[in-house]
């Protein structure tokens, strides 16, 4: 019998001073609060009843530290998948938005197409790569659940071509903060989202 149900859970707020893209850069750990919400979203699944068989994490240091608490809550050892990782951007390095033109205009030339996007891994593959990552823990775990630790917009493409709905989209309607919850079925050989929650919110509003 596969799995039960697979939890994708976006990793905690990182420690980034200055802003930047950081993409797959290393140095780019957990802030403090990063670390209190990964201990949320760790308790969340708790509270959930679920029984995990399986942790599969992002190469990254910012998911490792996520999953940790996730790991030693439920005695799990972490699994590196490289499929879930953050996807590959042209502008990684460069503050987020528009001061990255102001940084170097010349990043211009990258945005010629919004909707693959031209300036980074295209959304299809994306969604192609999560997919295949999900069913193939699902099929390869004999009983429980599969927690997954990985990065907003894997998730969103993930959770968006469940849904049958377009890639592209803005990215201020991503339906997917800092260490929350993201859970899957699966029927008939096809993802079907089934829940949502967001643990560190508490978190992010006593910042605000």
């Amino acid at each position: 019998m596969p799995a039960s149900r697979l939890h994708f859970v976006r990793h905690g707020e990182v420690y980034n001073p200055k802003g930047l893209l950081y993409e797959r850069l290393d140095g780019f750990p957990l802030s403090d609060r990063g670390h209190q919400m990964a201990a949320a979203a760790a308790e969340e699944l708790k509270s959930m009843g679920i029984d995990p068989k399986k942790l599969l994490v992002s190469p990254l240091e910012r998911t490792r530290q996520s999953a940790a608490p996730v790991a030693k809550e439920f005695g799990l050892e972490l699994e590196i998948e490289e499929r879930i990782i953050e996807p590959w951007n042209k502008l990684k390095g460069y503050p987020m938005g528009a001061k990255a033109l102001v940084a170097n205009p010349g990043l211009a030339i990258h945005l010629y197409n919004p909707g693959r996007p031209s300036w980074g891994e295209p959304y299809r593959e994306i969604a192609d790569r999560m997919t295949e990552a999900a069913l193939d823990a699902w099929e390869n775990t004999s009983e429980g659940d599969v927690v997954f630790v990985s990065h907003q917009l894997p998730i969103w493409m993930t959770y968006r071509s469940a849904m049958g709905l377009r890639l592209p989209h803005n990215p201020q309607s991503r339906r997917c903060s800092l260490s929350s919850i993201t859970s899957f079925e699966v029927d008939s050989g096809r993802l079907l989202p089934v829940d949502y929650r967001e643990p560190g919110m508490r978190l992010i509003q006593e910042k605000a």
